[in-house]
């Protein structure tokens, strides 16, 4: 799967990017080790006339959870920085709440800032809501680079939920795998077919979502891509696409 780096002097953009908001570095443990934090002092914060404190205080909460904190987060989704956005957006991410996800919905359709959609989208992804489902593959199918890019990998936690819940994601994802002008893009929706097919019986979505696999591994120009359609298709064990494999890999095409 795709993942990159990037800077924060970017955020006043919404250019058609792939690069990581830096909040995204907590993730990979890039940042220098720091105090603990105090959730009780970055409460009143984040209701700070000064921006900046908010954006300091919505920062904390995405290594703090603290149920007390969601409700200003979720105001500050809507505040009229776009720093302070996108840090209430990867706080709510990692303290997901039932009744932020409307509100998350909501402003991933109308904030023209690439990185607080991103962000949105990630939030998105880890709260485990049928109701994501919808925006994420709009969001897949519509949005800039780097939020399809978050779209289709965040649609896995979708493998949580019901099969009722995967069926609809399938053809959306293969069509990202097999039009995407990005070719990060179709790499995360190969490795998330991986991820969601192997919630499925052998039935007929499954069997598109292989064929499609079986022919990003067969055709595509990228090499990222062919070894994601080739790991899921791994992982999947389907007999087709391990016959493809094999006779590829003889034949020296991959």
């Amino acid at each position: 799967m795709y993942d990159e780096d990037d800077d924060l002097t970017l955020l006043d953009t919404d250019a058609d990017f792939s690069e990581e908001s830096p909040l995204d570095q907590m993730e990979s443990g890039e940042q220098e080790a720091a105090p603990p934090l105090d959730p009780d002092e970055m409460l009143p914060l984040l209701e700070e006339s000064d921006p900046s404190q908010r954006m300091l205080a919505a920062r904390a909460f995405c290594e703090l959870q603290d149920e007390r904190a969601v409700p200003a987060l979720i105001r500050l989704l809507e505040d009229v920085c776009p720093l302070v956005r996108v840090s209430a957006a990867y706080a709510l991410g990692r303290n997901p709440h039932l009744n932020a996800v409307e509100l998350l919905i909501h402003q991933l359709a109308r904030d023209w800032n690439g990185y607080v959609r991103k962000g949105i989208v990630w939030a998105l992804g880890n709260s485990r809501d049928r109701r994501s489902i919808p925006p994420l593959l709009k969001a897949l199918a519509t949005d800039i680079s780097a939020v399809r890019l978050w779209a289709a990998s965040a649609l896995t936690h979708v493998g949580k939920l019901n099969y009722e819940d995967i069926i609809p994601a399938i053809p959306p994802i293969i069509e990202g795998l097999r039009q995407d002008s990005l070719a990060a893009v179709r790499s995360n929706c190969a490795w998330t077919l991986g991820q969601l097919c192997a919630e499925l019986p052998s039935n007929v979505v499954y069997a598109t979502a292989v064929d499609a696999l079986i022919e990003s591994y067969a055709e595509d120009e990228d090499f990222g891509v062919k070894e994601d359609a080739k790991a899921s298709l791994l992982k999947l064990g389907d007999p087709r696409g391990l016959q493809v494999i094999e006779e590829l890999e003889e034949k020296g095409y991959v």
